[in-house]
């Protein structure tokens, strides 16, 4: 993951990180994080990422780790002390994007258009329903905590006959919250993990593209952002079908055993650009 083999040069990637780095300096900037403390979150990741570096060549030293980073020795061995901080996946992040997953991807769930079905809340065993669906999931948390949740965040509803219906075919997060959060760091954190890399390696491992148009009539530009949208979000709907069908016919790794994660991700982004250079 953090194979750096064939690095760029120092001078060639701080302009392209300068760049990067501007939308979330100013989401950090808008949420009161100022300078100092971000300045002391990167020292803390110098510091371990190449104290890793260097314990998977067998080397241990707060000089060499000094050297790598620029971090002077003292700050090291308080940095040590201080730990590293893990973060846990919040749990309704977990519960509520399974569940989803399985509602719109599995033919049980759905009906024969694809589309997720409404189900009754509670059903005898074997058919279908809300209470089964979270089962499926979890059995530490009961599906009416489950139901009550969704119904707040407007992810559910209940029609006319008492059955939940799917309001939205993507967990979508309130904004600024816990699992909002967790997603912003879970797909920025791949994607970008994926193009460093494809930059630090001769062959790049990892899918990484985009498609863009530039000087678009506003009008066109709407446009093609809805059909975007639509296409990525039936790709991704279709992807989990046969995902979660492949995972039905060969079943879990069994505990201990070696596995692998695997995320794709799309994104899309529009904004207004300034005249072009000339115009009247």
């Amino acid at each position: 993951m953090h194979d750096l083999s064939q690095p760029p040069a120092p001078q060639g990637l701080l302009r392209p990180v300068a760049r990067l780095l501007r939308p979330l300096v100013w989401l950090l900037i808008r949420s009161g994080v100022t300078f100092p403390i971000l300045a002391e979150l990167l020292r803390t990741l110098y510091v371990q990422l190449a104290a890793e570096f260097l314990e998977r060549e067998g080397v241990r030293s707060d000089s060499r780790i000094s050297l790598l980073t620029g971090v002077h020795r003292k700050e090291i061995r308080r940095l040590r002390e201080q730990g590293e901080t893990r973060t846990e996946v919040p749990a309704v992040v977990t519960v509520t994007s399974q569940a989803i997953a399985r509602w719109v991807g599995l033919p049980q769930y759905t009906d024969a258009s694809g589309q997720p079905r409404p189900l009754p809340r509670t059903a005898p065993a074997g058919i279908p329903s809300f209470e089964a669906l979270v089962a499926s999931v979890t059995t530490d948390v009961r599906p009416r905590a489950v139901l009550d949740d969704w119904l707040s965040q407007g992810l559910v509803l209940l029609d006319a006959e008492g059955q939940v219906v799917l309001k939205q075919a993507a967990f979508l997060p309130r904004p600024g919250s816990e699992e909002q959060l967790y997603y912003f760091t879970r797909n920025l954190r791949d994607h970008l993990a994926a193009a460093s890399a494809n930059i630090a390696n001769p062959q790049p491992p990892y899918l990484e593209r985009g498609l863009h148009y530039d000087r678009l009539p506003p009008e066109l530009a709407a446009r093609l952002e809805a059909q975007w949208r639509a296409a990525a979000q039936q790709m991704l709907i279709e992807l989990n079908r046969q995902a979660l069908a492949s995972l039905e016919a060969s079943g879990e790794a069994p505990p201990g055993s070696q596995t692998r994660r695997v995320h794709l991700g799309v994104y899309l982004y529009a904004e207004d650009e300034p005249p072009a250079a000339g115009a009247p």
